[in-house]
């Protein structure tokens, strides 16, 4: 199912796009820092704190910061063995209610519970517990609400084209009718 752009999506999706891709870049980063891991431990006899927690702060940044751009790319999990069998219709209503219903909620949750997650984090100077680990831990925990205000932006631009679809009467490839709202 094509949906229609809107004025809200023409706005937002080419910055998701552009996030997205820089966020792929990080993914090969990631590697090169495992591999540089794995050669300075099993070729050197030296492992280093400082690369696992790189590792895992790339990973997070990667996951969370690319959230936004798997809803708005259409590439996120859903139950697919049951979306590929829904009409147009029921597949923009279940989209519909799932954003409504279960997406914008989870994303409050997450937002409310992880500003101040960070604030804390900051006001206190948080490090690593680790020796030799990172330092400004704030950061890294910062990724969580920025990852999640970018995951509300592509859901209200996801849900914004899913309303001009069901109700505006955007045409799509089955020219079904413009009243889709009332089946």
């Amino acid at each position: 199912m094509e949906l229609p752009a809107t004025r809200f999506s023409r706005l937002v999706d080419p910055w998701l796009e552009r996030i997205g891709q820089w966020t792929s870049w990080l993914w090969v980063l990631l590697l090169a820092v495992i591999v540089a891991n794995v050669v300075l431990r099993y070729v050197f006899g030296e492992g280093r704190i400082e690369f696992e927690e790189v590792q895992w702060h790339l990973y997070a940044t990667g996951f969370l910061l690319g959230l936004g751009y798997a809803l708005k790319a259409d590439a996120h999990i859903r139950v697919d063995v049951l979306h590929e069998r829904f009409s147009p219709t029921l597949a923009a209503w279940v989209e519909l209610y799932g954003i409504l219903l279960l997406l914008l909620p989870f994303i409050a949750v997450v937002l409310i519970f992880s500003v101040p997650f960070v604030r804390t984090s900051f006001a206190f100077g948080e490090i690593s517990s680790s020796p030799g680990g990172l330092p400004y831990r704030w950061a890294i925990k910062a990724m969580l609400p920025l990852g999640f205000l970018l995951l509300l932006v592509a859901a209200l631009s996801r849900l914004s084209r899913v309303w001009a679809w069901l109700f505006l009467g955007a045409a799509d490839a089955e020219g079904e009718g413009a009243n889709r709202g009332a089946e």
